[in-house]
């Protein structure tokens, strides 16, 4: 999702956003401390994903 795809929603979109990108972050920690995920890159983008919805919230 691009950035300004981010600034088009609304508040409370951009915070149910939040929660589900925070549940898809604790499966994915979850799934990588039992047996290595595949690409363990994927954690980094879910948490950068997840400060860009954070910091479009506060801008709003």
């Amino acid at each position: 999702m691009k950035n300004t795809e981010i600034r088009s929603l609304s508040a409370s979109d951009i915070a149910e956003r939040i929660v589900a990108e925070q549940e898809n972050l604790s499966k994915l920690k979850f799934a990588h401390a039992i047996s290595p995920i595949e690409n363990p890159n994927r954690i980094r983008e879910a948490k950068r994903f997840i400060a860009r919805l954070k910091t479009a919230l506060v801008s709003k």
